[in-house]
Protein backbone atom coordinates (compact mmCIF):
# COMPACT_ATOMS: atom_id res chain seq x y z
CA UNK A 1 0.00 0.00 0.00
CA UNK A 2 2.70 2.39 -1.13
CA UNK A 3 2.31 5.20 -3.61
CA UNK A 4 4.96 7.36 -5.36
CA UNK A 5 5.59 10.68 -3.60
CA UNK A 6 4.08 13.46 -5.74
CA UNK A 7 7.08 15.69 -4.90
CA UNK A 8 9.78 13.06 -5.48
CA UNK A 9 9.05 10.06 -7.70
CA UNK A 10 12.05 8.20 -6.23
CA UNK A 11 10.31 7.95 -2.88
CA UNK A 12 7.31 5.81 -1.98
CA UNK A 13 4.95 6.92 0.72
CA UNK A 14 2.39 4.80 2.53
CA UNK A 15 -1.28 5.53 1.74
CA UNK A 16 -4.42 4.68 3.72
CA UNK A 17 -5.96 1.25 2.89
CA UNK A 18 -9.20 2.94 1.80
CA UNK A 19 -7.35 4.96 -0.83
CA UNK A 20 -5.52 1.89 -2.11
CA UNK A 21 -8.79 -0.06 -2.31
CA UNK A 22 -10.51 2.75 -4.21
CA UNK A 23 -7.67 2.85 -6.70
CA UNK A 24 -7.84 -0.93 -7.28
CA UNK A 25 -11.63 -0.92 -7.63
CA UNK A 26 -11.76 1.94 -10.10
CA UNK A 27 -10.99 -0.09 -13.31
CA UNK A 28 -13.37 -2.86 -12.18
CA UNK A 29 -16.17 -0.34 -11.66
CA UNK A 30 -15.48 1.16 -15.09
CA UNK A 31 -15.77 -2.32 -16.65
CA UNK A 32 -19.04 -2.98 -14.80
CA UNK A 33 -20.44 0.36 -15.95
CA UNK A 34 -19.40 -0.37 -19.53
CA UNK A 35 -21.09 -3.80 -19.43
CA UNK A 36 -24.27 -2.22 -18.07
CA UNK A 37 -24.31 0.23 -20.98
CA UNK A 38 -23.89 -2.67 -23.43
CA UNK A 39 -26.71 -4.58 -21.70
CA UNK A 40 -29.07 -1.63 -22.08
CA UNK A 41 -28.06 -1.17 -25.72
CA UNK A 42 -28.69 -4.84 -26.52
CA UNK A 43 -32.06 -4.76 -24.75
CA UNK A 44 -33.09 -1.71 -26.76
CA UNK A 45 -31.96 -3.34 -30.01
CA UNK A 46 -33.92 -6.56 -29.38
CA UNK A 47 -37.08 -4.90 -28.03
CA UNK A 48 -38.88 -4.78 -31.44
CA UNK A 49 -38.16 -8.47 -32.06
CA UNK A 50 -39.35 -9.42 -28.58
CA UNK A 51 -42.61 -7.60 -29.27
CA UNK A 52 -43.10 -9.54 -32.52
CA UNK A 53 -42.35 -12.82 -30.77
CA UNK A 54 -44.82 -12.09 -28.00
CA UNK A 55 -47.51 -11.16 -30.53
CA UNK A 56 -47.01 -14.35 -32.55
CA UNK A 57 -46.72 -16.78 -29.65
CA UNK A 58 -50.26 -18.24 -30.03
CA UNK A 59 -49.42 -19.52 -33.54
CA UNK A 60 -45.83 -20.66 -32.91
CA UNK A 61 -46.94 -24.27 -33.41
CA UNK A 62 -49.53 -23.55 -36.11
CA UNK A 63 -47.81 -26.03 -38.44
CA UNK A 64 -45.89 -29.05 -37.15
CA UNK A 65 -44.03 -31.40 -39.49
CA UNK A 66 -44.48 -35.06 -38.55
CA UNK A 67 -41.82 -37.32 -40.05
CA UNK A 68 -42.09 -41.10 -40.05
CA UNK A 69 -45.18 -43.28 -39.97
CA UNK A 70 -44.71 -44.09 -36.26
CA UNK A 71 -44.72 -40.45 -35.23
CA UNK A 72 -47.65 -39.69 -37.52
CA UNK A 73 -49.72 -42.53 -36.08
CA UNK A 74 -48.84 -41.78 -32.46
CA UNK A 75 -49.81 -38.12 -32.92
CA UNK A 76 -53.06 -39.09 -34.62
CA UNK A 77 -53.85 -41.55 -31.83
CA UNK A 78 -53.26 -38.91 -29.16
CA UNK A 79 -55.26 -36.14 -30.84
CA UNK A 80 -58.18 -38.35 -31.88
CA UNK A 81 -58.37 -39.88 -28.39
CA UNK A 82 -58.96 -36.36 -27.03
CA UNK A 83 -61.72 -35.60 -29.56
CA UNK A 84 -64.69 -33.95 -27.84
CA UNK A 85 -67.33 -33.23 -30.45
CA UNK A 86 -66.49 -33.91 -34.12
CA UNK A 87 -64.21 -36.06 -36.26
CA UNK A 88 -64.07 -35.52 -40.03
CA UNK A 89 -62.02 -37.69 -42.39
CA UNK A 90 -61.39 -37.94 -46.12
CA UNK A 91 -60.00 -41.24 -47.41
CA UNK A 92 -59.23 -41.14 -51.15
CA UNK A 93 -58.59 -44.12 -53.36
CA UNK A 94 -60.40 -47.42 -53.51
CA UNK A 95 -60.07 -49.98 -50.75
CA UNK A 96 -57.69 -49.23 -47.90
CA UNK A 97 -55.13 -51.83 -46.77
CA UNK A 98 -56.17 -54.17 -43.96
CA UNK A 99 -53.53 -52.73 -41.61
CA UNK A 100 -54.73 -49.17 -42.21
CA UNK A 101 -58.34 -50.18 -41.53
CA UNK A 102 -57.30 -52.01 -38.37
CA UNK A 103 -55.46 -48.93 -37.10
CA UNK A 104 -58.45 -46.75 -37.98
CA UNK A 105 -60.79 -49.08 -36.09
CA UNK A 106 -58.55 -49.00 -33.00
CA UNK A 107 -58.46 -45.21 -33.21
CA UNK A 108 -62.21 -44.69 -33.66
CA UNK A 109 -63.64 -47.41 -31.41
CA UNK A 110 -63.05 -45.50 -28.12
CA UNK A 111 -65.10 -42.59 -29.53
CA UNK A 112 -68.19 -44.71 -30.14
CA UNK A 113 -70.99 -44.11 -27.66
CA UNK A 114 -69.64 -40.70 -26.61
CA UNK A 115 -71.99 -38.62 -28.75
CA UNK A 116 -69.22 -37.50 -31.09
CA UNK A 117 -70.23 -36.62 -34.65
CA UNK A 118 -68.10 -38.67 -37.05
CA UNK A 119 -68.27 -38.25 -40.83
CA UNK A 120 -66.09 -39.90 -43.47
CA UNK A 121 -65.79 -39.35 -47.22
CA UNK A 122 -64.66 -42.14 -49.54
CA UNK A 123 -64.56 -42.46 -53.28
CA UNK A 124 -67.29 -44.45 -55.04
CA UNK A 125 -64.89 -47.34 -55.68
CA UNK A 126 -64.73 -48.04 -51.93
CA UNK A 127 -68.34 -49.27 -52.14
CA UNK A 128 -67.09 -52.43 -53.81
CA UNK A 129 -64.26 -53.20 -51.37
CA UNK A 130 -65.04 -55.97 -48.88
CA UNK A 131 -62.56 -54.78 -46.24
CA UNK A 132 -63.99 -51.26 -46.26
CA UNK A 133 -67.55 -52.56 -45.93
CA UNK A 134 -66.50 -54.83 -43.05
CA UNK A 135 -64.88 -51.85 -41.32
CA UNK A 136 -68.09 -49.85 -41.68
CA UNK A 137 -70.08 -52.70 -40.17
CA UNK A 138 -67.78 -52.68 -37.13
CA UNK A 139 -68.08 -48.93 -36.48
CA UNK A 140 -71.83 -48.97 -37.10
CA UNK A 141 -74.20 -46.07 -37.85
CA UNK A 142 -72.43 -43.62 -35.54
CA UNK A 143 -69.93 -43.01 -38.35
CA UNK A 144 -71.74 -41.39 -41.28
CA UNK A 145 -70.17 -42.30 -44.61
CA UNK A 146 -70.69 -40.76 -48.03
CA UNK A 147 -68.89 -41.28 -51.32
CA UNK A 148 -67.85 -39.14 -54.26
CA UNK A 149 -66.32 -39.96 -57.59
CA UNK A 150 -63.38 -37.62 -57.00
CA UNK A 151 -62.21 -36.17 -53.70
CA UNK A 152 -59.19 -34.42 -52.27
CA UNK A 153 -56.20 -36.14 -50.68
CA UNK A 154 -56.36 -37.59 -47.20
CA UNK A 155 -57.63 -35.20 -44.53
CA UNK A 156 -58.45 -35.58 -40.84
CA UNK A 157 -60.04 -32.76 -38.81
CA UNK A 158 -60.58 -33.02 -35.05
CA UNK A 159 -63.04 -30.66 -33.32
CA UNK A 160 -62.39 -28.04 -36.04
CA UNK A 161 -59.24 -27.21 -34.07
CA UNK A 162 -56.53 -29.41 -35.57
CA UNK A 163 -56.15 -30.94 -39.03
CA UNK A 164 -53.77 -33.46 -40.55
CA UNK A 165 -52.77 -33.59 -44.22
CA UNK A 166 -50.08 -35.57 -46.07
CA UNK A 167 -46.94 -33.65 -47.02
CA UNK A 168 -45.40 -36.28 -49.29
CA UNK A 169 -46.79 -38.82 -51.72
CA UNK A 170 -45.29 -41.79 -49.85
CA UNK A 171 -47.22 -40.77 -46.70
CA UNK A 172 -44.03 -40.70 -44.63
CA UNK A 173 -44.41 -37.00 -43.82
CA UNK A 174 -47.56 -35.26 -42.61
CA UNK A 175 -48.47 -31.78 -41.41
CA UNK A 176 -50.31 -31.11 -38.17
CA UNK A 177 -52.19 -27.84 -38.64
CA UNK A 178 -53.49 -25.77 -35.73
CA UNK A 179 -53.84 -22.33 -37.29
CA UNK A 180 -57.55 -21.43 -36.87
CA UNK A 181 -57.78 -19.97 -40.37
CA UNK A 182 -56.27 -23.02 -42.07
CA UNK A 183 -58.40 -25.48 -40.10
CA UNK A 184 -61.58 -23.47 -40.76
CA UNK A 185 -60.81 -23.40 -44.48
CA UNK A 186 -60.27 -27.17 -44.63
CA UNK A 187 -63.45 -27.71 -42.63
CA UNK A 188 -65.35 -25.65 -45.18
CA UNK A 189 -63.88 -27.71 -48.02
CA UNK A 190 -65.03 -30.90 -46.28
CA UNK A 191 -68.54 -29.49 -45.82
CA UNK A 192 -68.82 -28.66 -49.53
CA UNK A 193 -67.75 -32.15 -50.56
CA UNK A 194 -70.13 -33.66 -48.01
CA UNK A 195 -73.09 -31.86 -49.54
CA UNK A 196 -72.22 -33.27 -52.98
CA UNK A 197 -71.54 -36.80 -51.76
CA UNK A 198 -73.95 -39.76 -51.78
CA UNK A 199 -74.68 -41.73 -48.57
CA UNK A 200 -73.01 -45.11 -48.90
CA UNK A 201 -76.28 -46.99 -48.36
CA UNK A 202 -77.94 -45.16 -51.26
CA UNK A 203 -77.58 -45.88 -54.96
CA UNK A 204 -75.28 -43.64 -56.97
CA UNK A 205 -77.60 -41.63 -59.27
CA UNK A 206 -75.44 -41.94 -62.37
CA UNK A 207 -75.25 -45.73 -62.23
CA UNK A 208 -78.11 -46.00 -64.75
CA UNK A 209 -76.51 -46.69 -68.11
CA UNK A 210 -77.31 -44.67 -71.19
CA UNK A 211 -76.48 -46.20 -74.58
CA UNK A 212 -74.47 -48.86 -72.75
CA UNK A 213 -72.26 -46.21 -71.10
CA UNK A 214 -72.33 -46.02 -67.30
CA UNK A 215 -71.44 -43.14 -65.03
CA UNK A 216 -67.91 -44.36 -64.43
CA UNK A 217 -67.28 -44.52 -68.18
CA UNK A 218 -68.65 -41.00 -68.58
CA UNK A 219 -66.29 -39.75 -65.87
CA UNK A 220 -63.39 -41.49 -67.60
CA UNK A 221 -64.47 -40.01 -70.93
CA UNK A 222 -64.39 -36.53 -69.41
CA UNK A 223 -60.85 -37.05 -68.11
CA UNK A 224 -59.70 -38.54 -71.42
CA UNK A 225 -60.97 -35.48 -73.28
CA UNK A 226 -59.09 -33.29 -70.79
CA UNK A 227 -55.90 -35.11 -71.78
CA UNK A 228 -55.21 -37.25 -68.71
CA UNK A 229 -53.29 -40.51 -69.11
CA UNK A 230 -54.59 -43.84 -67.80
CA UNK A 231 -52.53 -43.74 -64.60
CA UNK A 232 -53.75 -40.25 -63.69
CA UNK A 233 -57.37 -41.18 -64.39
CA UNK A 234 -57.10 -44.31 -62.24
CA UNK A 235 -55.55 -42.33 -59.39
CA UNK A 236 -58.22 -39.63 -59.50
CA UNK A 237 -61.08 -42.13 -59.57
CA UNK A 238 -59.62 -44.36 -56.89
CA UNK A 239 -59.15 -47.50 -58.99
CA UNK A 240 -56.21 -49.48 -60.28
CA UNK A 241 -54.91 -48.95 -63.80
CA UNK A 242 -56.14 -52.33 -65.05
CA UNK A 243 -59.71 -51.55 -64.00
CA UNK A 244 -59.45 -48.12 -65.57
CA UNK A 245 -58.31 -49.59 -68.89
CA UNK A 246 -61.15 -52.13 -68.77
CA UNK A 247 -63.61 -49.24 -68.48
CA UNK A 248 -61.89 -47.45 -71.36
CA UNK A 249 -62.24 -50.59 -73.47
CA UNK A 250 -65.97 -50.77 -72.66
CA UNK A 251 -66.33 -47.10 -73.54
CA UNK A 252 -64.52 -47.60 -76.84
CA UNK A 253 -66.70 -50.62 -77.67
CA UNK A 254 -69.90 -48.72 -76.88
CA UNK A 255 -68.87 -45.84 -79.15
CA UNK A 256 -67.42 -48.07 -81.88
CA UNK A 257 -63.91 -46.67 -81.57
CA UNK A 258 -60.90 -48.45 -83.02
CA UNK A 259 -58.17 -46.22 -81.56
CA UNK A 260 -57.51 -43.73 -78.79
CA UNK A 261 -57.39 -40.84 -81.23
CA UNK A 262 -60.75 -41.83 -82.68
CA UNK A 263 -62.15 -42.37 -79.18
CA UNK A 264 -61.58 -38.76 -78.23
CA UNK A 265 -63.37 -37.59 -81.37
CA UNK A 266 -66.31 -39.97 -80.79
CA UNK A 267 -66.65 -38.87 -77.16
CA UNK A 268 -66.98 -35.28 -78.31
CA UNK A 269 -69.47 -36.20 -81.04
CA UNK A 270 -71.61 -38.51 -78.89
CA UNK A 271 -72.79 -35.83 -76.48
CA UNK A 272 -72.38 -38.15 -73.47
CA UNK A 273 -70.58 -35.47 -71.52
CA UNK A 274 -73.40 -33.00 -72.08
CA UNK A 275 -75.77 -35.29 -70.19
CA UNK A 276 -73.77 -34.77 -67.00
CA UNK A 277 -73.71 -31.00 -67.30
Amino acid sequence: MLHPDPDDAQWLRPVPPSAALAQLLQPIEREILDRRRRTVALSDAFEPFMAISAHDSPTTHAITVLEGIDRINSTLDRVVANCRSELLTVQPGGGRPAQALSEALDRVSPLLGRGISMRTLYQHTARHTELTLTYLEHVGPEVQVRTLEEIIDRLIIVDREVAFIPARSDRQVALELRHPGLVAYLGGVFDQFWQLAVPIREEIPYDVKTDGIGGVQRSIAKLLVEGHVDEAIARRLGMNVRTCRAHIAKLAAALGSGSRAQLGYLIAQSGILERDS
